[in-house]
């Protein structure tokens, strides 16, 4: 079949559907993203706020950068740096320990490279969902997805049961689109049954998800008392790590931003109580509270910012691989691939080598046929 006849859908523009996506484009197929938020990125996502002022503020509240040790991910990397939307993250990292009060684990600058998407995140899945041959359709969901036998397609339909489209192949991406989670936090099942799908039937389990917090802050001035830009928290039930958002490159430093994230047992703890709905804002704000007094508690000269805020992370990063070393998971008959940072390791290179893999499938056997 010739790639340039064949239409793929792909379901989610985090990292991994939107590198999927390029490649597919790439490579010659037609290719529509579909998402349900405003723009790309999933937990690559920047978040824009508006402080009482009315100052504009921008935050990595989900991945704050990333690293690499694997040599076709390294070469992609080195295509985005000198296409503009990607830079080394240079900066001091290091830990910090709650019983002693103290920094320690100092990381040197260079050491393990970390890189981020300039000037957010989500600007290297911007970019990849612009490129040729992609339509992207955002603020949409994909509500059903049925196999059509007769046609050897996949129909897709919106939230609402509108017709989204005939499609050779579908690349699911999103967790959301196969997930029984996703029928605990809306009270809908999943788009996609697994079940009806013999070769899949047996993956059709549960995504194992590390929950989060991120607290999202902005100060004045710089907090001078921290030595480095970026850190771990030891020996904290609340807090796992914090970066200043304002020392990446391409970032406003007009005032000091740091994310903060919760540890997955504070997180758990809250969901407990509280279910996973969407936390009010009311409930959000308490929990904002909860993580800047933790914060406080370090020692360290933490001064009251003039911008706080808190975001759930339900069920964006996840715990454990479910592909092994298939990096994707295959459906040959119907065509249909699911990838994600859950297919391989729980972080973006994860992700990236997932979406690689799955496009390499798709190419491999639309050549075949």
């Amino acid at each position: 079949m010739n790639p340039i006849a064949t239409k793929v859908a792909v379901i989610g523009t985090g990292i991994s559907g939107a590198v999927c996506a390029s490649t597919l484009a790439k490579n010659g197929f037609s290719v529509t993203v579909f998402e349900s938020g405003r723009g790309p990125g999933g937990r690559m996502s920047r978040r824009r706020e508006i402080a009482e002022d009315g100052r504009e503020l921008y935050f990595d509240h989900g991945a704050p950068y990333f690293s690499t040790t694997n040599a076709d991910v390294e070469e992609m990397i080195r295509g985005w740096e000198a296409r503009g939307f990607v830079a080394e993250w240079k900066q001091n990292f290091g830990s910090f320990d709650f019983i002693t009060k103290r920094f320690v684990d100092f990381e040197k600058e260079g050491l393990n490279k970390k890189y981020v998407g300039i000037p957010g995140m989500n600007s290297i899945c911007r970019a990849l969902c612009q490129e040729h041959g992609i339509e992207s359709k955002f603020g949409v969901t994909v509500g059903s997805l049925e196999w059509l036998q007769n046609n050897d397609s996949w129909s897709l339909k919106d939230s609402n049961g509108q017709d989204l489209g005939q499609f050779n192949g579908v690349v699911a991406s999103d967790k959301s689109t196969f997930s029984q989670r996703f029928t605990q936090m809306t009270r809908k099942p999943p788009p996609l049954d697994l079940k009806l799908i013999p070769g899949l039937a047996n993956m059709n389990k549960e995504v194992p998800v590390r929950p989060c917090f991120a607290l999202m802050l902005a100060f004045e001035n710089p907090l001078s008392s921290i030595p480095v830009r970026g850190f771990s928290f030891e020996n904290s039930n609340v807090l796992s790590r914090a970066f200043c958002e304002s020392s990446k490159p391409g970032r406003s430093t007009s005032s000091e931003r740091w994310v903060l994230h919760s540890t997955e047992q504070y997180a758990e703890s809250i969901i407990a109580r509280a279910g996973l709905q969407k936390p009010s804002d009311e409930a959000l704000s308490e929990i904002a509270e909860e993580l800047f007094r933790e914060f406080q508690k370090t020692g360290l000269d933490v001064y009251v910012p003039f911008f706080k805020r808190a975001h759930r992370w339900g069920s964006a990063f996840p715990a454990a691989s479910i592909a092994g070393d298939e990096k994707c998971i295959w459906d040959g008959t119907k065509k249909l691939a699911i990838c994600g940072d859950f297919c391989v390791s729980p972080n973006v290179e994860g992700a990236i080598l997932s979406g690689l893999t799955a496009a390499s499938i798709f190419s491999e056997t639309f050549s075949r046929l």
